[in-house]
């Protein structure tokens, strides 16, 4: 029996930087208006003639990490219901957790009977598994990660124009339990689904032939408790420093490689923390998961990485020929190199990672996630260099660079390949007055329907919301402008 762990990224705005007309960043009405309407609302807060759609959430007991709680869900738009849905609630994240008081939840819909229900929000393809994601923030040390609260929002806005999936958002803000919570973003969990990540089923019993190439989906990542801290009180996950470290046969394989590129001679799976884990990656098993992956799946796509970790090793760049792209779609790693530098994340390669394979298909980078840190906030990598050099800058963390970034840039092909795609960006997608309109379009639509002055009653650390977008601007502008006299000379 599937033991339910059962709130939110952005407006749905469709931007096109190349061209394209934005539906509307300031108060045109929302698509998502033309729902049925049901009547006034009574908020916990006076959101005056907001655009911004407004979610309550009523809980039947205490929200845990694990499993999820029994609640019902209200979506305003223009003060007027627009959709009620039956929903599982926990929290969400592992440090973000820890640290932040403003909590970000996860949201499985569910139907009358506690169910797994797909269910469609704002016109998106329908699915059962959500997320709310709020700012990290702790008001007792003064901090918070995004000052702009859009961090999420424009990278993966950005990584759609680029031609790439990443998660549908939207801004929404948020009342739980009479308490009003401030913005959060609404956004799409990934994973596979036709409408998210669209690769093809895994079934167990799928075991040979052409159905064992896919699809699967890897994750380098922290590992979680998961299921097995179901029933663990709140105060554990506070403290559970070592549940991010807890790789297992079970969970995930290693790397037969360390962050050098050289293999790797010490077993895996050591104790959380161990000296050695800075040397080592592992891949997670995100699609199939642990509970449904067959043996001979994980010996496959264990088998796929490794032979593209011996030819992305032994390839001799000095000459024409490459076979670790075989095993790889170049395309796709060059995006994930240019989206992620451009918001410097410093959590990129390392954690946060997303790695797909389709059936018959080569390994795909992506989708992007997890921008919290980035930008400029973000810290450990200046801005003059490449996250990818993080290991210059950083020893000793338990999650340092795979080798596969370091090598991939001594290719003179690769290096050529990002050449032509940042060029080609720069020209539309990605240039500095188009990256301001989004920003601008996108501040300006939370600060005139007066998201910021609200979220400011609950979350403020006395900074200046108008000087973080001034700063977001200068960033970009300075980022992009680096970054074109480093890969000019590609």
């Amino acid at each position: 029996m599937k033991i339910r762990h059962t709130p939110f990224c952005s407006l749905l705005i469709v931007l096109s930087l190349v061209g394209i007309s934005l539906i509307s960043c300031n108060k045109d009405k929302d698509p998502s208006d033309d729902n049925e309407d049901s009547g006034d609302a009574n908020f916990a807060i006076d959101i005056g003639d907001s655009q911004i759609p407004y979610i309550i959430i009523e809980t039947s007991e205490a929200i845990t990490n694990e499993p999820k709680v029994s609640a019902e869900l209200a979506l305003y738009a223009n003060q007027q219901l627009i959709q009620s849905q039956h929903i599982g609630i926990e929290y969400r994240g592992s440090t973000s957790f820890r640290l932040s008081d403003k909590k970000s939840y996860g949201i499985e819909t569910w139907d009358e009977n506690g169910e797994d229900l797909d269910v469609s929000f704002f016109g998106w393809p329908e699915e059962e598994d959500w997320i709310l994601t709020g700012q990290v923030v702790n008001l007792e040390e003064n901090y918070q990660f995004d000052p702009t609260l859009m961090y999420h929002f424009l990278a993966y806005e950005i990584s759609r124009e680029m031609g790439r999936y990443a998660s549908r958002c939207k801004f929404v803000e948020v009342e739980l339990n009479g308490e009003y919570m401030g913005i959060y973003v609404f956004m799409e969990k990934l994973k596979r689904d036709g409408g998210r990540i669209d690769l093809a089923k895994l079934n167990p019993e799928e075991v040979s032939g052409e159905d064992l190439t896919g699809g699967y989906i890897l994750k380098i990542d922290k590992t979680t408790g998961g299921d097995d801290n179901i029933g663990q009180p709140l105060e554990y996950f506070l403290n559970n420093w070592e549940d991010d470290a807890r790789y297992t046969a079970r969970n995930s394989f290693r790397s037969n490689y360390d962050i050098f590129g050289s293999v790797i001679d010490f077993e895996p799976y050591g104790e959380p923390y161990h000296a050695n884990m800075y040397l080592e990656t592992y891949f997670l098993y995100e699609y199939p998961d642990v509970d449904e992956i067959a043996p001979e799946q994980k010996t496959y796509i264990q088998t796929y990485v490794n032979d593209f970790e011996q030819a992305l090793l032994s390839d001799d760049f000095s000459t024409d020929v490459r076979t670790y792209t075989n095993y790889m779609d170049p395309a796709t790693f060059v995006d994930y190199f240019l989206i992620n530098e451009l918001c410097r994340n410093v959590d990129a390669y390392r954690l946060s990672t997303f790695l797909t394979k389709d059936k018959n298909g080569l390994l795909n980078m992506g989708p992007v996630w997890d921008m919290n840190i980035g930008f400029y906030t973000g810290d450990r990598i200046p801005l003059d260099d490449w996250v990818i050099n993080y290991n210059n800058y950083v020893s000793g963390d338990a999650w340092m660079m795979p080798f596969w970034w370091p090598r991939l840039m001594e290719d003179p092909q690769f290096r050529a390949q990002v050449k032509a795609r940042w060029q080609s960006l720069r020209g539309n997608v990605l240039s500095t007055n188009n990256l301001h309109l989004l920003v601008d379009q996108t501040s300006d639509y939370l600060i005139d329907n007066g998201a910021i002055k609200r979220n400011e009653t609950v979350w403020s650390i006395g900074m200046d919301y108008n000087q973080s977008i001034q700063d977001l601007k200068n960033y970009l502008s300075e980022r992009t402008s680096w970054m074109d006299g480093e890969i000019s000379g590609f």
